[in-house]
């Protein structure tokens, strides 16, 4: 994560228009609880470098996180699911087929954030041509549409053809064409499991392409012999994926809310997490308050078989307004009387502040 800051900071500063975090291990699987490691993440980077960067450029900057590894970044959406102020794209294989199983289309953010959520599960032989599709033709006219003031790549690298714990087809000059088309403000480093087959080629590709130099002659000594082909039927549905996902963007104002998150003052939900690295199996409870005037506050319930078996956090969102800021301070003080879990915690983001108490 203090690679990716003073990434981050060489572009506020002014030093660099570009900059690049060449950092492990990876982070995009780490939500906010954080029991142990998941999907080989302990630290969500990209998250704690976001909260960096708010805190100088401002709470109402709009942030822009474009995930492009192959595995769908479950724990950056998880923490901006409900945020206003920051858009998630994850491009990954189909969860259907690739860890962690989530990551479709339904999924597309809270009730203070509806339609900031954007997943294309892509399906198992996508190459460069569909990769790069995607991005012509969804990503980059969100991006237009959306304005946002910095453009963040979440650049795992576990698309390439040679990773062995994925299924898809992209090259070195596919990731770097990306990259030219994307022109990030900021790149942070994801996942790559082919250490010398394609880390070393993606990762040339991508800093010159960041850099505005040519790329054309950075090639995998093998790629000649894979002969590697987007079937039709792949092509197809990628093609449908991009003009289904570009109309529910275009909707996305028009959604019935109190349809999707009902009419009382609380959206619920239950979720079961599993941390494949680690072997923790974790249950969160929780509850976002349907405001109007901001996008709620948070209560979350986390229940793990490694201690604290109990832990309850109360979340503020950034630009808080003074009603949900006074719910919030009295739902913390009641859970710290009552004794109903181990440790309660109360994040703050806007003054950069968490409040523990601990039974």
């Amino acid at each position: 994560a203090g690679g990716a800051i003073a990434a981050a900071d060489l572009v506020l500063q002014g030093r660099e228009k570009r900059a690049c975090a060449l950092v492990r291990p990876p982070g995009h699987h780490s939500m906010r609880f954080v029991h142990g490691a998941r999907g080989f993440c302990l630290v969500n980077n990209e998250a704690v470098m976001v909260e960096h960067i708010r805190h100088k450029l401002g709470p109402k900057t709009k942030i822009a996180i474009v995930d492009t590894d192959v595995h769908h970044g479950d724990g950056t959406q998880d923490i901006y699911y409900n945020d206003p102020y920051v858009l998630h794209i994850s491009l990954h294989q189909d969860g259907r087929t690739l860890y962690p199983g989530t990551g479709f289309m339904d999924e597309r953010g809270g009730p203070g954030a509806y339609g900031l959520t954007v997943n294309v599960p892509l399906p198992p032989g996508t190459g460069d041509e569909g990769l790069l599709f995607v991005v012509e033709k969804l990503v980059l006219p969100i991006l237009k549409d959306w304005k946002p003031d910095l453009i963040i790549n979440g650049a795992g690298q576990d698309n390439h053809f040679t990773d062995p714990l994925a299924n898809m087809e992209v090259t070195a000059q596919g990731y770097a064409r990306l990259t030219e088309l994307l022109q990030p403000d900021i790149v942070v480093l994801e996942g790559g499991y082919s250490v010398e087959g394609a880390l070393p080629y993606v990762n040339v590709g991508i800093l010159l392409a960041l850099a505005g130099l040519d790329y054309t002659r950075v090639v995998e000594p093998d790629l000649a012999r894979k002969r590697l082909h987007q079937s039709q039927a792949v092509t197809d549905h990628i093609a449908w994926l991009a003009d289904e996902l570009g109309e529910m963007w275009s909707r996305r104002a028009a959604a019935d809310l109190e349809a999707l998150f009902g009419r009382g003052d609380y959206f619920q939900r239950k979720r079961h997490i599993y941390y494949d690295t680690a072997g923790i199996s974790e249950v969160q409870t929780g509850r976002i308050r349907l405001c109007s005037r901001c996008a709620g506050w948070e209560l979350v319930e986390s229940h793990s078989d490694r201690y604290p078996a109990a832990t309850v956090a109360v979340l503020l969102p950034w630009n808080v307004c003074t009603s949900c800021r006074a719910e919030a301070l009295a739902a913390y003080e009641e859970y710290c009387r009552a004794d109903r879990a181990e440790r309660i915690v109360l994040i703050d983001p806007m003054q950069d502040k968490m409040f523990e108490f601990t039974n």
